[in-house]
């Protein structure tokens, strides 16, 4: 005989594991001063924005690599976004705040890929904010180092 409980259980364990497997496509969210308020992205949204690419160091890793993604500009130019900073922050609760003159000085990129291979949540991913650091000297400074968002998850501007 079924125990109506465990069948309960099941069921909702059922539910809300589907509910969640719709939340997982999302790897990016926008909010703050843009014209839609939120928006939520998934990686095939992120990959119709124009492609860019660098190749750089970083202090993480080591050798250059190449970066593949989209000029943050670019997404934010898209959102309508307005505003003096991006408070960007990490799946893994690191939080910074970037002036919004950085990506209109240098072109930052947001990463998905790094040597042509899709950055995964266990390695930097799916998301990391790069800086062409080996491209300006300015950027070889430690205050950019702390702006290198991997596992970026959230965007607010302000």
């Amino acid at each position: 005989m079924l125990n109506p409980t465990a069948c309960m259980v099941a069921t909702l364990m059922l539910v809300s594991g589907a509910a969640l497997a719709g939340q997982d496509d999302i790897i990016l969210e926008v909010t703050g001063n843009i014209t839609e308020g939120t928006v939520r992205l998934d990686r095939e949204a992120l990959q119709k924005l124009p492609r860019a690419s660098l190749e750089t160091s970083t202090v993480v890793t080591d050798g250059t690599h190449r970066f593949t993604g989209f000029l943050m500009r670019d997404l934010l130019k898209k959102l309508g976004a307005e505003g003096d900073e991006v408070i960007a922050s990490a799946l893994n609760d690191y939080i910074v705040e970037i002036p919004m003159t950085d990506f209109t000085e240098f072109d930052v990129i947001v990463a998905y890929s790094m040597d042509g291979q899709p950055l995964h949540r266990n390695d930097k991913g799916p998301l990391w904010i790069v800086y062409p650091r080996d491209q300006h000297q300015a950027l070889q400074d430690i205050r950019y180092d702390y702006r290198w968002v991997w596992q970026l998850s959230r965007l607010e501007v302000q």
